[in-house]
This record gives C-alpha cells, structure tokens and sequence, in this order.
C-alpha cells in the first residue's frame, strides 16, 4: 500500500438486525469491512470455517473473501457493519446504484474493483465485550447510507468521514497493538518531542524513557519499530528537515539557522546537515535557488 493516498474511506455503515432462522449466504464483499456483533446468537462462515457468534464478536475481513452468516431460531443476532477502502476506489462505472457492492456468485466477481488489503496482518475474529458500548458508539457516528455522493448528500458524507477516521483509529490501535507497531505512545511522545525542539528545551533521551516507565534499552527498541529511527536520528532529521525550509525560504544566515535549532555550533550544524543531505547548507541553498 502507497501510504500517500491512505485514507480510509467508509461507504456504508449500518445497524442490521436478523430475522429469526435469517441466512445470508456465499457473501463477496468488494470492500474491506467490519462487523461488531451487538445482542443474540448465530454462526458465521469465513472460507469454510463456521466460528458461532455472540455479542462483543468484532469480525475484521479483507475484500472478496467468501462469507456467511447464519442467525439463531430464536435469539436472532443484530449486527453494526461497516463497509470502507483503506483508500478510495471509484466504482461508480460499474455499480450506479450502491456504494459497498456485495456478488453472490463467484463467477461474477470482478476482481479487479477488489479494494487493497491492509499491508500488515490483522486478526480477523476478535473480542470486544468489554468494550461493546464504546465500540458500537464509535461505529454508530459513522452511520451512512449506501449511496453515491452527490450535492445532497455531500455533507452527511463528510461528517461521517470525519467520525470514521476516528473508529478506525481505534480499531487500528486495537488490532496492532501486539504486532506492526505503530505504538500510541511513542506517536504521543513525538508531539512531546518536537515541541521541545522548536522551544529550544533540553533534549534528555532518557527523560523520555522514564515519562513511559521503561530502560533505555527499550525505549531505543520501542521508538525504532514505531518509526524507523533511533530517537537520535529522529531528532536531527527534524532539525535538519526545518532547516532546509528556511534555507529554501527565509533570509536568515546559516549561523541563525544553526541558532534557530539549537545545533552546539555552526560547524556541528554543518556536519550534520552534509550527513543527513549530502550537502553543505551553503551548496543546499544555492542549489535552491
């Protein structure tokens, strides 16, 4: 996935209660989609695997795979569903009528409208029972209806965008939290970090580890998968990144620069910034110009 254009999209998202004895069978959904069960019993089918459902089940599923859904005789299940891109697909051309299509036959699925797969691994059956009403509550601001955007609809569908982006925050901070971090709490940290550089406050890596109760050792580990750098290299990319903005664009001096961003001396402002660019900031900003 280009992470450029990620911006999950929802398309329709709903409240969708079973008929007692209710099926819905050989289910192709072309979006990705989520389901949190709410209140009564059934089973559901993902690729030849029958799982029984129960309130607080959350079923996370890719685009196209094949599905069912079986309700209970006499305790029907009522499910929250959502059905979104990790980013948009224009579908219009082929579907005028329905913004989630769903193909109930194998054969006539066009798999080239299939929506990406999210990069990383993501549990398809979990449990929210704890956390239900949080849950639905969250998924219930994101209700929109399946249809097509258009001047009357326009609206509805961006403030259902905007609720959405905070659900699948949510869903994205639950499904990873063991694997594929991006850790909340170094993403937190990073807002710490860079106001300190731009006040010029005393950088202390090991102050930063101690505000999440862990060794130095492991901050270093945590910080890393959460952002491809040691918290050194994170550290001077950002002085670096901001001092070639105002070499670009301002008319401070090289030595207000390495002022600016709190570098020890111009000559270490120099050093760092040739390492991290391959240039000298004098040759930088000529070859701005």
């Amino acid at each position: 996935m280009d992470f450029t254009k990620f911006h999950p999209y929802v398309y329709y998202a709903t409240k969708y209660p079973f008929y007692r004895g209710q099926t819905s069978l050989n289910r192709y959904v072309y979006t990705s989609s989520i389901y949190i069960i709410t209140e009564g019993k059934g089973f559901f089918g993902l690729r030849g695997e029958r799982y029984e459902v129960y309130p607080g089940m959350m079923v996370y599923m890719e685009p196209g795979q094949p599905h069912d859904w079986i309700a209970d005789n006499d305790e029907p299940m009522t499910k929250v569903c959502c059905y979104f891109d990790w980013y948009y697909v224009d579908r219009t051309a082929v579907f005028k009528d329905e913004t989630a299509p769903i193909c109930y036959e194998r054969d006539l699925l066009r798999t080239d409208l299939l929506g990406e797969k999210f990069p990383f691994p993501l549990p398809e059956i979990a449990n929210v029972s704890a956390s239900l009403l949080n849950w639905t509550d969250l998924l219930q601001r994101s209700f929109i209806s399946n249809e097509h955007t258009n001047e009357r609809t326009f609206l509805r569908s961006m403030n259902a965008q905007s609720h959405f982006a905070e659900f699948i925050q949510h869903f994205l901070t639950f499904s990873l939290q063991e694997t594929h971090i991006p850790d909340p709490r170094i993403s937190k940290l990073l807002e710490r970090i860079e106001v300190d550089l731009l006040s010029g406050a005393d950088i202390v890596i090991e102050q930063y580890a101690d505000s999440l109760g862990v060794s130095r050792g492991y901050f270093f580990d945590l910080f890393k998968r959460t952002t491809g750098l040691s918290p050194i290299q994170y550290i001077n990319q950002f002085r670096i990144s901001r001092a070639k903005e105002d070499l670009r664009s301002s008319n401070l001096s090289i030595m207000q620069i390495a002022d600016k961003y709190h570098f020890s001396s111009v000559h270490y402002f120099s050093r760092t910034f040739r390492k991290y660019t391959g240039k000298s900031p004098q040759s930088f900003r000529g070859s701005e110009v």
